[in-house]
């Protein structure tokens, strides 16, 4: 296959670390050109943080780091501002006057879309139309990337997400002999991320693993902060061969594909 340039765009730093992190590391590893875009620098995200220190810059340092270990060629920041969440998970009322989610989508897709003309993508992923799990920020990835590709021309478009059925499955096993805390509800995962039928793209990661993990402890200040164990900080404790298993296989969906299309490789376009 000949060099391809892919672009990757997620809403915040340490995004890319935990759904393409292995996509990522792998096309780079075959040399092909590797484009990370964030769309704001996660200022709102929860950190311990020196005195002294602005998060959304210390954040983009990680991700700097992060990219460098991923074999990123480029790394943009749209500089919209975190639009973070309410307490209940949805969209908070005191988002700043730039917040990603308020951004005018034909205007943000038109800078996306710049880079994608820049840079002759041939690739571009970004999140399904749940935007994983719903942040706000990743549905407004999805929108704003759907339209910056059509603007460009970008001819394969990827939502990297996850398959819920097997994660729906554990998270009910898990409820049998543990108890989630009352504001974690496994119902709403009933319609986070994508079902199994309709993801195309299962990408076998696990030669890239490593990378993977060192991008996920780059971004250290999302490893501490709040009242209990962050995500990342629990992903990170994961036993080497339990995290190639669990964190070995990455998922797309490509919508202008038949339906029971299953490929391997984010630059397959058709089945073989």
């Amino acid at each position: 296959m000949p060099p391809r340039t892919a672009v990757f765009f997620h809403a915040h730093p340490d995004d890319e670390a935990l759904l393409t992190a292995g996509t990522m590391a792998m096309l780079a590893a075959e040399g092909h050109r590797v484009v990370l875009v964030v769309a704001t620098a996660g200022e709102r995200g929860l950190a311990e943080m020196e005195p002294g220190e602005e998060l959304g810059h210390t954040r983009l340092k990680e991700l700097y780091e992060s990219a460098a270990l991923l074999g990123c060629a480029r790394v943009e920041c749209l500089d919209y501002g975190d639009s973070g969440l309410s307490p209940k998970g949805g969209i908070a009322e005191d988002r700043p006057d730039n917040a990603f989610i308020d951004a005018d989508s034909e205007e943000a897709a038109g800078r996306l879309a710049a880079i994608l003309r820049e840079e002759e993508a041939d690739l571009l992923s970004i999140y399904d139309p749940a935007g994983g799990y719903g942040h706000p920020d990743h549905v407004q990835v999805h929108r704003v990337g759907r339209r910056a590709a059509e603007i460009a021309g970008t001819e394969i478009v990827l939502e990297a997400t996850v398959n819920r059925d097997p994660l729906l499955r554990l998270l009910r096993l898990a409820g049998k002999v543990y108890r989630f805390p009352p504001e974690f509800d496994v119902r709403t995962f009933e319609s986070a991320y994508s079902s199994g039928e309709t993801i195309t793209h299962r990408v076998n990661v696990r030669k890239y693993t490593r990378q993977k993990r060192a991008a996920m402890a780059a971004h250290a200040s999302q490893a501490s902060g709040g009242d209990s164990d962050r995500t990342l900080a629990v992903l990170l404790k994961v036993p080497g061969p339990l995290y190639r298993l669990v964190f070995g296989t990455e998922w797309f969906v490509r919508r202008d594909l038949p339906p029971g299309t299953r490929l391997r490789h984010p630059l397959d376009r058709w089945p073989k």
